[in-house]
């Protein structure tokens, strides 16, 4: 058995009627955001003050530097352990303003990862990042409570530090519908996750942990898989041929939203220089970071489904065939290589290949 953990983006809205109450409530997660941005700066000047310690050689030969608990090391400097310094600050300054679970979540994150950069600071190879104020507000996977589902499995509703959520999955958000009842039913574990608050919305990066048991594939079985001008992707596996998605389902919403950013320039023309500016800025930005969101979700979708198909046949070896002479072709075709995106739908399925024990081979 081999742990997978998988990262689900959730739109989540506030399952309440009263207007009041709901906006009370997103006043209270943008509070707690900017708590978070205040609080994982301070966690990482300090961890650097305290690494930083141990640099100062200009300090008399009397004093000794050693950052570990004195009550574990007699020449320790610190009154507990390193992780708990830092939330030792942050229960001092926050303690009553937000759930301490939370400030527990972000603590142990950023010590990790400030581990991980040690080394290259104390080098000077890098310097002290710094946080954003659209930092994610991080919490525990236990803090989901009472998680529930309506009849048709549609939206499920839970709990999270006594705020009833509930989810709007889409219509493409099947993936998600799944990973959610797998939760319900025990069969996945919730991780440290976090909450996105982003111009009013709400989305939870959901953290699953799966264990993944890999199926015994017959080294005999080759599936082929064409990445094709007609469908994203083409796939044999002896006599059964399989295609993933079209091109018109592809394609039109990707077509509508370049249509849009076209109209929203096309109407640049006859605005005023701040006008243009905000507009470039906000709508037009919007619309090509929603493009590139769409493009990624669907190489995800059918990436997915091919390495399904592969585990359904028992294939051991993926092969990828015909590339150069379908990405001249896409290329001779100035449309279709606008549109297509090979290079990362290409990437996506050598990942999750990988993961299920699948070899790649790119003819």
């Amino acid at each position: 058995m081999e742990k997978l953990f998988t990262t689900r983006k959730i739109r989540l809205l506030i399952d309440a009627d009263d207007i009041d109450q709901k906006n009370k409530i997103l006043d209270t997660l943008y509070q707690w955001r900017y708590i978070c941005f205040k609080a994982a700066n301070q966690i990482y000047t300090h961890h650097y003050v305290q690494q930083q310690l141990r640099e100062m050689l200009y300090l008399t030969e009397g004093v000794r530097v050693k950052l570990s608990d004195i009550k574990k090391d007699e020449h320790g400097i610190l009154s507990t352990s390193r992780m708990n310094t830092s939330y030792q600050v942050l229960a001092q300054n926050y303690k009553g303003s937000i759930p301490m679970h939370i400030m527990s979540a972000l603590n142990a994150n950023l010590v990790a990862s400030f581990n991980k950069i040690s080394k290259p600071l104390a080098a000077g190879e890098s310097a002290l990042p710094n946080f954003r104020r659209e930092i994610p507000v991080p919490f525990k996977g236990t803090d989901v409570k009472k998680l529930t589902s309506s009849r048709d499995g549609k939206v499920f509703r839970f709990t999270l530090f006594d705020i009833p959520f509930r989810t709007y999955l889409g219509k493409t958000g099947h993936d998600k519908r799944e990973m959610l009842e797998s939760l319900i039913s025990g069969q996945v574990k919730l991780c440290a996750s976090s909450l996105v608050l982003d111009k009013g919305k709400i989305f939870m990066l959901a953290v699953f942990q799966t264990e993944f048991d890999f199926q015994e594939l017959d080294q005999d079985i080759i599936a082929e898989a064409s990445l094709s001008l007609d469908y994203p992707v083409m796939v044999s596996v002896g006599n059964k041929r399989y295609t993933i998605g079209s091109k018109d389902e592809y394609l039109y919403k990707r077509l509508a939203i370049q249509a849009a950013i076209r109209r929203k320039r096309k109407a640049m023309t006859f605005m005023n220089q701040n006008s243009r500016k905000q507009l470039r800025k906000s709508t037009i930005e919007n619309l090509m970071q929603s493009e590139k969101r769409y493009v990624s979700h669907k190489q995800h979708v059918y990436s997915k489904r091919l390495i399904d198909i592969c585990l359904k046949n028992k294939a051991a070896t993926l092969l990828l065939v015909d590339q150069a002479q379908k990405e001249q072709q896409a290329k001779e075709d100035a449309f279709l290589f606008r549109n297509w995106g090979y290079y990362g739908l290409k990437q996506k399925i050598e990942r999750k290949a990988e993961k299920a024990g699948i070899a790649v081979l790119i003819e």
